[in-house]
């Protein structure tokens, strides 16, 4: 299946919210989940408890072999289960040998709204049992998590709930970080108790168990916030390099996460 162009993002996120951190709330055109070589693929539809609407979800196992683990993708801001396998994500299924598994996960942020979705509790307690099922793999097995803009948020947020007797390594590419409550817009949380409950800045305790990286761009406007984070992690990789916030980017720095996590497995 031909994915469509990925648009660049950075114009999109202008054109929607004006120019700040605050611009994440952009939507993001997606493609048409392409498939990547060398995977054997699944997909359904989650009965939830969790509030969001018969989410989609993809699984990508190797083709021929066993996984020798999984990664949980988290999409950004307007994205959906195919965006992870638009980015090409799922291409590094074959090379690496780790199941790659992705769903809508709605606009919440992944975590409680007072909408009554959750859709960092649907990823912990539904997601991650099924698709480890799915790939072959036993329930006690740690994950990799990874995500980009609001999905980066997203993983250092369940990485930051799950430790490291579940996770194995998180990627956060682009994380959507505000370090204080006045900066946040509206979309992100429910206000400042939110904001609160949520910050990442205030988990570096239960992020520093355990393998981060955390790649974003020069010109993003979330790299100052990224950087302040790796300022206070132990165990952080970083890669800060030229570019935006936008899927070329992403998508440019896909194959190196996902080794990455291999090597975590």
């Amino acid at each position: 299946m031909t994915a469509r162009p990925l648009p660049r993002r950075r114009s999109v996120l202008r054109g929607a919210l004006g120019v700040g951190a605050g611009a994440v709330a952009a939507r993001l055109v997606t493609g048409r989940g392409r498939d990547p070589a060398g995977a054997v693929l699944a997909d359904g539809v989650l009965n939830t408890r969790h509030g969001l609407d018969r989410p989609r979800w993809r699984l990508a196992v190797p083709e021929g072999r066993s996984a020798r683990g999984l990664v949980v993708a988290l999409h950004g801001f307007g994205g959906d289960a195919d965006s992870a396998f638009d980015l090409g994500y799922g291409d590094a299924v074959a090379s690496t040998g780790l199941a790659l598994a992705s769903i809508d996960g709605g606009d919440g942020y992944w975590h409680r709204r007072s909408d009554g979705t959750d859709s960092g509790a649907m990823v912990r307690e539904e997601l991650i049992p099924l698709v480890l099922r799915r790939a072959g793999l036993p329930a006690t097995s740690r994950v990799g998590l990874l995500g980009w803009s609001m999905g980066g948020f997203g993983a250092l947020l369940l990485t930051s709930d799950l430790g490291p007797r579940r996770v194995a390594g998180v990627v956060a590419a682009s994380a959507a970080l505000w370090r204080t409550g006045a900066e946040t817009p509206a979309v992100a949380f429910d206000g400042r108790a939110d904001f609160d409950r949520h910050s990442i800045f205030d988990r570096v305790d239960r992020l520093d168990t355990l393998p981060v990286r955390l790649d974003c761009g020069l010109s993003d406007p979330f790299v100052a916030a990224n950087r302040a984070l790796a300022g206070r992690l132990a165990r952080v990789e970083t890669h800060f390099e030229p570019g935006d916030h936008e899927d070329p980017w992403w998508a440019a720095h896909a194959s190196a996460e996902m080794a990455w996590l291999s090597g975590r497995a």
